[in-house]
């Protein structure tokens, strides 16, 4: 089956070489690699203009949206039988592709969440109250859904192509995360989860999204749970 990579990217010039390269030794043989540059303006967007793979797609977004509207374009440019999504910074592990697409290469799911706090692989310490939010999101998600997922916030979710292309992803920035969970879980779809590790990062080293996405999750749950459509 062949594995669409998409890659939101944003300001990622001190990773996105390191990052594209962990990519390309995933041990995954059929696979497309969708960058989307999202209106960066330190360097990431020349760096990305050089780059000649047949691998690789770059799409480059005129201004800053946010990741949803990034992922939005890349969903649309897919053409393989499973997208997956991979974060432009190092906090996640490409060689862990396989096992997050498993369930459905199997053919017992339809999207698979990677899950940060479900495993026994290394995880990185780093802030308290990130993942006390993370967890209040993830809750509260789970009580309009009734999905019993332990990482709603997670960047690694795996989708059937025709699942994620068949969604309206409405949301521009990290508001995608509650949205897509909030849509799938109205499908009728074969939800799985399994364990990954994770490298998260600071802000000091890059890290963007903060307490004012946080309270836009809180919105999206209720928006996309209770009024919104597909």
């Amino acid at each position: 089956m062949k594995l669409s990579i998409i890659i939101p990217c944003y300001n990622e010039a001190a990773t996105i070489i390191s990052l594209i390269e962990a990519v390309k030794k995933a041990p995954i043989s059929d696979r497309e690699i969708i960058i989307v540059d999202d209106g960066s303006s330190d360097g990431t967007r020349d760096i990305l203009a050089t780059i000649k793979d047949h691998e690789i797609r770059v799409v480059f977004h005129d201004k800053n949206q946010g990741k949803g509207a990034a992922l939005r374009t890349g969903f649309q440019k897919a053409t393989g039988d499973i997208c997956i999504v991979q974060d432009a910074d190092l906090e996640y592990d490409p060689q862990e592709f396989p096992i997050v697409i498993q369930p459905i290469v199997d053919g017992k799911a339809d999207v698979v969440f990677g899950s940060r706090f479900q495993s026994g692989r290394p995880h990185r310490v780093v802030y308290f109250w990130h993942r006390v939010g993370n967890g209040v999101l993830t809750l509260m998600s789970n009580f309009f859904t009734d999905l019993n997922l332990s990482d709603m916030e997670t960047c690694y979710k795996a989708f059937r192509r025709e699942v994620i292309q068949a969604i309206n992803i409405c949301e521009n920035r990290f508001g995608f995360e509650p949205e897509v969970t909030a849509k799938i879980s109205k499908m009728n779809l074969r939800i799985y989860e399994v364990g990954i590790s994770y490298y998260g990062r600071t802000y000091d080293e890059g890290k963007k999204i903060g307490w004012r996405d946080g309270f836009r999750a809180i919105y999206c749950i209720l928006k996309y749970n209770l009024w919104a459509q597909r």
